[in-house]
């Protein structure tokens, strides 16, 4: 399984390297769908859109299905990354997920909502089918004028050539339920928001138009 979410199995079950460990393989496709509907349509590109070999990287968690009357439809997955939801307007940020965590980031957008700030959830299922559209459709979805951040449950690693900054883990070793070690590992959504709130205000440090940096 993908995630620290499961809990109370040790460290052993805390993939942390994997996704990262996986996305650096010349020529495999990385696939990691958010709820059910994605992984129809994940299965889709594998057999249609993917040349070479795919990895599907699926969760046993139990995640809600995702309201498509009110988010964008899953089909989005086949670009590899697409807008979920946003409010009216120029987004303020942008909050970038993939798997379980597009959840944390919807819960996120909710939180920044109530202050006024406007969030875009992106769900980006795959990085390498995102890097292989082109760059209109590419500055579309993370447009480069505004405040980024990923929320995963993994290392940054590969994470800096898309957003100005990552919520993530770079360390395992505690064993609790899964709700425990999300909120002790800091993949929440008050976190993201957290996160959100400081790339916006400091963005003018982080990176220079057109140019994105690593986070500190």
């Amino acid at each position: 399984h993908d995630s620290i979410g499961l809990g109370e199995d040790g460290p052993t079950h805390q993939p942390v390297e994997h996704l990262a460990a996986l996305r650096a393989i010349p020529g495999l496709t990385v696939i990691r769908p958010c709820d059910a509907a994605e992984t129809a349509v994940a299965w889709q590109a594998t057999l249609e859109l993917v040349e070479g070999p795919a990895c599907l990287v699926l969760s046993r968690q139990a995640l809600p299905v995702l309201d498509r009357t009110e988010l964008a439809p899953a089909d989005g997955l086949l670009r590899g990354g697409y807008v979920l939801t946003e409010g009216s307007g120029q987004p303020d940020v942008l909050l970038v997920a993939t798997g379980s965590e597009v959840h944390i980031a919807l819960a996120a957008r909710e939180l920044l909502a109530r202050e006024g700030q406007r969030a875009r959830v992106v769900s980006m299922p795959s990085l390498e089918l995102f890097a292989a559209q082109d760059e209109s459709y590419r500055k579309a979805v993370l447009p480069p004028e505004v405040a980024s951040v990923s929320v995963e449950a993994g290392i940054a690693q590969g994470w800096h050539r898309w957003v100005d900054e990552s919520v993530s883990i770079e360390w395992f070793g505690a064993s609790a339920p899964g709700g425990v070690v999300m909120e002790r590992l800091g993949i929440t959504a008050e976190a993201v928001a957290g996160a959100a709130r400081r790339v916006a205000r400091t963005r003018p440090r982080l990176r220079s138009p057109g140019r994105r940096r690593r986070r500190p």
